[in-house]
């Protein structure tokens, strides 16, 4: 992930201090291939099997194909309902006998599974019904709040802290000077001992000078600034896009290259309506999803 991440998304989904119902994070449903396409040679037309074509009077006959990976996916997922998190899954190579495809196929179905969060695939070890994902509720709380909200022991490692002159885009995030100093903290965020999320939050340096001595024992940073500073938040914009783990921030979330992940990025304001901090977080997409409340807009 860059970082210079101050050019906003096009399209984000935006959340200001709300709670509520509308999930975020959830997998979209495989695609079945459409009538008329003809698969090429090889691996993928293994994968395809053929239905009972329907015919209607004076209309050609068009054969129906679903890929044989969804079929075992979908025995998978009625698998799973009876599974408590942690049970074992067959091997590939039994489900591959079981339900005559290749392991190509096999590993496809647990491939999808993983990314949606229903499977938790293990090194050397195998792959195993995933714990429920985490829903947090977008509101403006610290992650010890959210995390301690749902029973898990939230925990943080200081990755860096480090000191960094602001460019005209965070300047301007955080209402100071450009090439004035910024405090840059990076901090690998815990929940039950698992690896959730990588949060690196900027604040203007000049308003929380001393700030490095009090987070580094992996404590609320707002409830810091709320008893150190006198900082009361008032309000944030928050933005919700995808993104795709590098390998540094992979190995750091215990996850592989390439998982789709959850990056979250966090603008806040005291009740004054000052800027506070400019935050972006990456959470793991196969183990959270946000919760938020809709209101009809005010008239």
């Amino acid at each position: 992930m860059s970082e210079s991440p101050f050019t906003p998304a096009a399209d984000p989904v935006r959340a200001s201090g709300g709670t509520g119902q509308a999930a975020a994070g959830g997998a979209d449903a495989p695609r079945t291939a459409g009538d008329g396409v003809r698969a090429p040679l090889g691996t993928q037309e293994e994968a395809m099997l053929d239905t009972t074509p329907a015919a209607g009077d004076g209309v050609r006959t068009r054969a129906q194909r679903e890929p044989k990976y969804w079929g075992l996916k979908r025995h998978l997922l009625d698998l799973l309902r009876s599974l408590p998190p942690g049970s074992p899954i067959p091997t590939e190579r039994s489900l591959a006998a079981e339900f005559d495809v290749s392991r190509t196929t096999v590993r496809q179905a647990l491939a999808e599974l993983t990314v949606e969060g229903r499977l938790l695939r293990v090194q050397g070890k195998g792959t195993f019904a995933a714990e429920p994902k985490v829903a947090q509720r977008l509101q403006l709380s610290s992650y010890t709040e959210d995390m301690r909200a749902v029973g898990r022991q939230p925990a943080s490692r200081l990755l860096e802290a480090t000191e960094q002159a602001a460019d005209p885009d965070l300047a301007q995030l955080l209402g100071v000077r450009p090439g004035a100093k910024v405090l840059r903290l990076r901090r690998l965020r815990l929940a039950d001992g698992e690896p959730m999320a990588i949060e690196t939050t900027h604040l203007a340096l000049g308003r929380f000078r001393g700030l490095r001595r009090y987070i580094g024992a992996g404590g609320s940073l707002y409830q810091v600034l709320r008893e150190r500073f006198g900082i009361e938040l008032g309000h944030a914009e928050e933005t919700i896009e995808t993104a795709l783990a590098s390998p540094e921030e992979a190995e750091l979330l215990g996850a592989e290259v390439g998982l789709p992940m959850l990056l979250l990025s966090r603008h806040s304001f005291d009740t004054e309506g000052n800027p506070v901090e400019w935050v972006r977080s990456l959470y793991r997409g196969d183990r959270y999803k946000f919760v938020a409340t809709l209101n009809p807009p005010t008239r």
